[in-house]
């Protein structure tokens, strides 16, 4: 059992970029990795992994891999040797680093699963880190992806890199320069907005907002805020796409993120998104709702996704089903223990 204030640690949680050098516990690491994929529930098991950078002779390894590609370059030329080489001591002097893989696949629906569930367990990781006082920094810079660093984490032919979660203890918090946007200034509605009954089921579009105004704390580079959403109560489109309802018939939240034409930021944002979905999810743990997340086939359609708004710039990431009779099996993510490789 996971006792933990989901909303308090979701607003709370900041980017870590300074360390103190108390050393982290490989137990600990272990322990939160496996309650970070606990708290991920999934019809399959998702297929993920992760290599732990312990050592300080590990780290060295990792940070010089990690800066290879900048020396290399135009840019890294002109840069003296003395400031990557600092830079490469700042990430050696890092406690711990955790890099996560996914399992990449042959059709683009698969990609994504494997990719959301890795993004979603990472932001797990995060905020119960940060019940153990741990600060973290994720990170995926394209200058790091070199032969030599996917070489160093050991990449495997068929398998995409999430990111790197830099993870230490903290002296100070960083403070909130900038809010987040209210999510009512991003949503739109299809449909009248009833409320539904389930037992003791209630939903409507304010108590949806509400909770989405707490999951926005979601870590985004740069503070894109790359989301919007499109709730949708219309019964003939409810029934067409809605999967597991009998009684009580659900609405549907699509969650819809921006497409920017740098493929790196497409990925960032798509991350970002994937982290809102889960903040949402743990933080409706504590209501009486049935929440299904989804990633029908049917979003691959853009002609399928023209009703509901979806501009060519866009992307839906997921679809979650709030009401219905929660009749499908959920399952948490295979143990880490067997997917994590200590160095």
């Amino acid at each position: 059992m996971i006792f933990l204030d989901f909303s308090k640690a979701i607003k709370e949680r900041r980017s870590i970029r300074k360390f103190t050098a108390t050393p982290i516990e490989k137990e600990l690491i272990i322990s939160l990795l496996n309650n970070a994929a606990s708290l991920y529930e999934s019809e399959e098991t998702p297929h993920w992994r992760c290599v732990h950078f312990n050592t300080l002779d590990s780290r060295q390894r990792l940070a010089n891999s990690m800066v290879a590609k900048v020396k290399e370059s135009r840019l890294g030329k002109l840069i003296p040797s003395p400031m990557t080489d600092f830079f490469a001591k700042q990430l050696s002097n890092t406690p711990a680093n955790l890099v996560f893989i996914a399992e990449a696949a042959d059709n683009k629906q698969q990609s994504d699963e494997n990719y959301a569930a890795v993004c979603s367990i990472m932001q797990n990781f995060q905020l119960l880190g940060w019940d153990h006082s741990l600060g973290m920094l994720w990170y995926t810079d394209p200058m790091i992806q070199s032969e030599s660093f996917f070489k160093e984490i050991g990449l495997r032919k068929g398998e995409k890199f999430a990111g790197i979660l830099h993870i230490g203890h903290f002296e100070k918090t960083p403070r909130s320069w900038r809010k987040r946007t209210p999510a009512e200034k991003k949503w739109i509605s299809i449909g009248e907005d009833n409320r539904l009954h389930s037992d003791n089921l209630q939903i409507n579009s304010q108590s949806i907002l509400e909770v989405i105004n707490e999951a926005v704390w979601a870590p985004n580079d740069g503070l894109r805020e790359p989301w919007r959403f499109v709730y949708v109560t219309d019964k003939d489109m409810v029934s067409q796409l809605a999967t597991s309802y009998e009684d009580a018939s659900p609405s549907l939240l699509l969650v819809v993120a921006k497409e920017e034409a740098d493929l790196h930021k497409q990925e960032e944002d798509y991350a970002a998104v994937c982290c809102l979905i889960q903040n949402f999810q743990l933080l409706t743990k504590t209501k009486p709702w049935n929440v299904r997340r989804m990633i029908p086939d049917w979003i691959y359609d853009r002609e399928r996704c023209k009703p509901f708004g979806i501009l060519p710039q866009e992307r839906i990431v997921a679809v979650l089903e709030l009401g219905g009779n929660n009749r499908y099996s959920i399952s948490a993510s295979t143990s880490p223990l067997l997917n994590i490789t200590h160095l």
